[in-house]
């Protein structure tokens, strides 16, 4: 048995919400990753079974290599549909927060969603949420929002009629979020998920081809391109990937390319922390992607970028700054945390 770890009276309101409320908004933050676009789709196919009127908003697209989860070709997004799309968080009875712990975190769509008088749940597993929601459910001890969608729905008594679509989508996020079961998934309560999983016909071979097999020519010329320039730092047990505007450009860069790169460096024998810098024409800034082993906690690092998340797996940015700014700003950061980075790296070396 799942250890219960959702508070009785969450689930006690929300199923009262089930008994009184017809249309469903989900939502979940920009850019959406694995564990968000899974964990949004699996409640948009519970909701479905339950026959409620669902639709699931993301602010901008999601990568094209999740592109085959199912109902995927039904999202509404924001910076696209917008006028469908406010149309539907003005006629929602209940909006659904996945996967984000602000109301920052979706950008645009803050404004509409912050002054909906719809009733609203969070289900998230990052440090610190806002209350702006009616019910929250945050562990951010949980190794995914969907491992905590899947306690929920457990306990809502659905695990019997859960159908493959709804696990497939569960499984990817918990899989995408631990980078295949490699951190953040010691508790062996993780493992029982998936093997629950599996029993409703889930194909993880078949969802891990689909994930890591996806990608163009160009983006494996890029990898290559983006590891020749990494910059080790021994003394700090750290590596540095910076990419460019010019290079994106080059290499044609499509949403999604530089998937994983930050977790490669990883794989040499003296890092333990990684740092991958991206620019970012659009908005004009310079996206911080940050990855560690062991006990160094990355998340207190993203905090020096504006950011934040979990202890071997967080982000940031860095607002009206090139590349090299960029890296030469990570590495002054880097100094404060040198006898923590030697620390770590005795105490747990590879």
């Amino acid at each position: 048995m799942l250890t219960e770890i959702i508070e009785r009276e969450h689930i006690t309101r929300f199923t009262e919400w089930l008994s009184d409320c017809q249309k469903f908004v989900i939502v979940a933050h920009t850019n959406p990753d694995g564990d968000a676009i899974g964990s949004s789709l699996a409640l948009y196919h519970y909701l479905q079974h339950l026959q409620k009127k669902a639709w699931v908003i993301l602010p901008n697209q999601f990568p094209d290599f999740l592109g085959w989860l199912p109902g995927a070709d039904s999202v509404l997004f924001y910076n696209r549909h917008k006028d469908e799309a406010n149309k539907r968080i003005e006629e929602a009875d209940v909006i659904c927060c996945m996967d984000f712990n602000r109301l920052d975190r979706i950008d645009e769509m803050a404004t509409k969603i912050n002054e909906s008088k719809s009733r609203k749940i969070l289900l998230d597993h990052h440090l610190g949420p806002d209350q702006f929601a009616n019910i929250i459910i945050s562990h951010p001890n949980q190794s995914s929002t969907c491992e905590l969608l899947f306690r929920f729905l457990f306990d809502l008594g659905y695990f019997e009629q859960m159908n493959v679509m709804v696990a497939t989508c569960i499984y990817t996020g918990m899989m995408t979020d631990t980078g295949g079961f490699t951190y953040n998934s010691n508790n062996p309560e993780i493992f029982s998920i998936v093997s629950m999983l599996l029993s409703k016909q889930v194909d993880k071979d078949l969802i891990y081809r689909k994930v890591n097999y996806n990608f163009t020519a160009n983006r494996l010329y890029l990898q290559g391109h983006i590891l020749a320039g990494m910059e080790v730092l021994p003394e700090y047990h750290t590596a540095l990937l910076t990419l460019s505007n010019d290079q994106q450009q080059h290499f044609h860069y499509e949403k999604g390319d530089s998937e994983g790169f930050v977790n490669m460096p990883l794989q040499i024998k003296e890092v333990i922390f990684t740092c991958f810098l991206r620019e970012d024409k659009e908005k004009n800034l310079v996206k911080v992607s940050l990855r560690s082993i062991g006990d160094f906690p990355c998340n207190v690092v993203a905090e020096e970028f504006n950011g934040g998340g979990h202890k071997n797996a967080s982000g940031g940015e860095l607002r009206k700054i090139d590349i090299k700014e960029a890296a030469e700003q990570f590495k002054k950061v880097l100094k404060k945390y040198k006898s923590l980075l030697d620390e770590c790296y005795n105490q747990h070396p590879k």
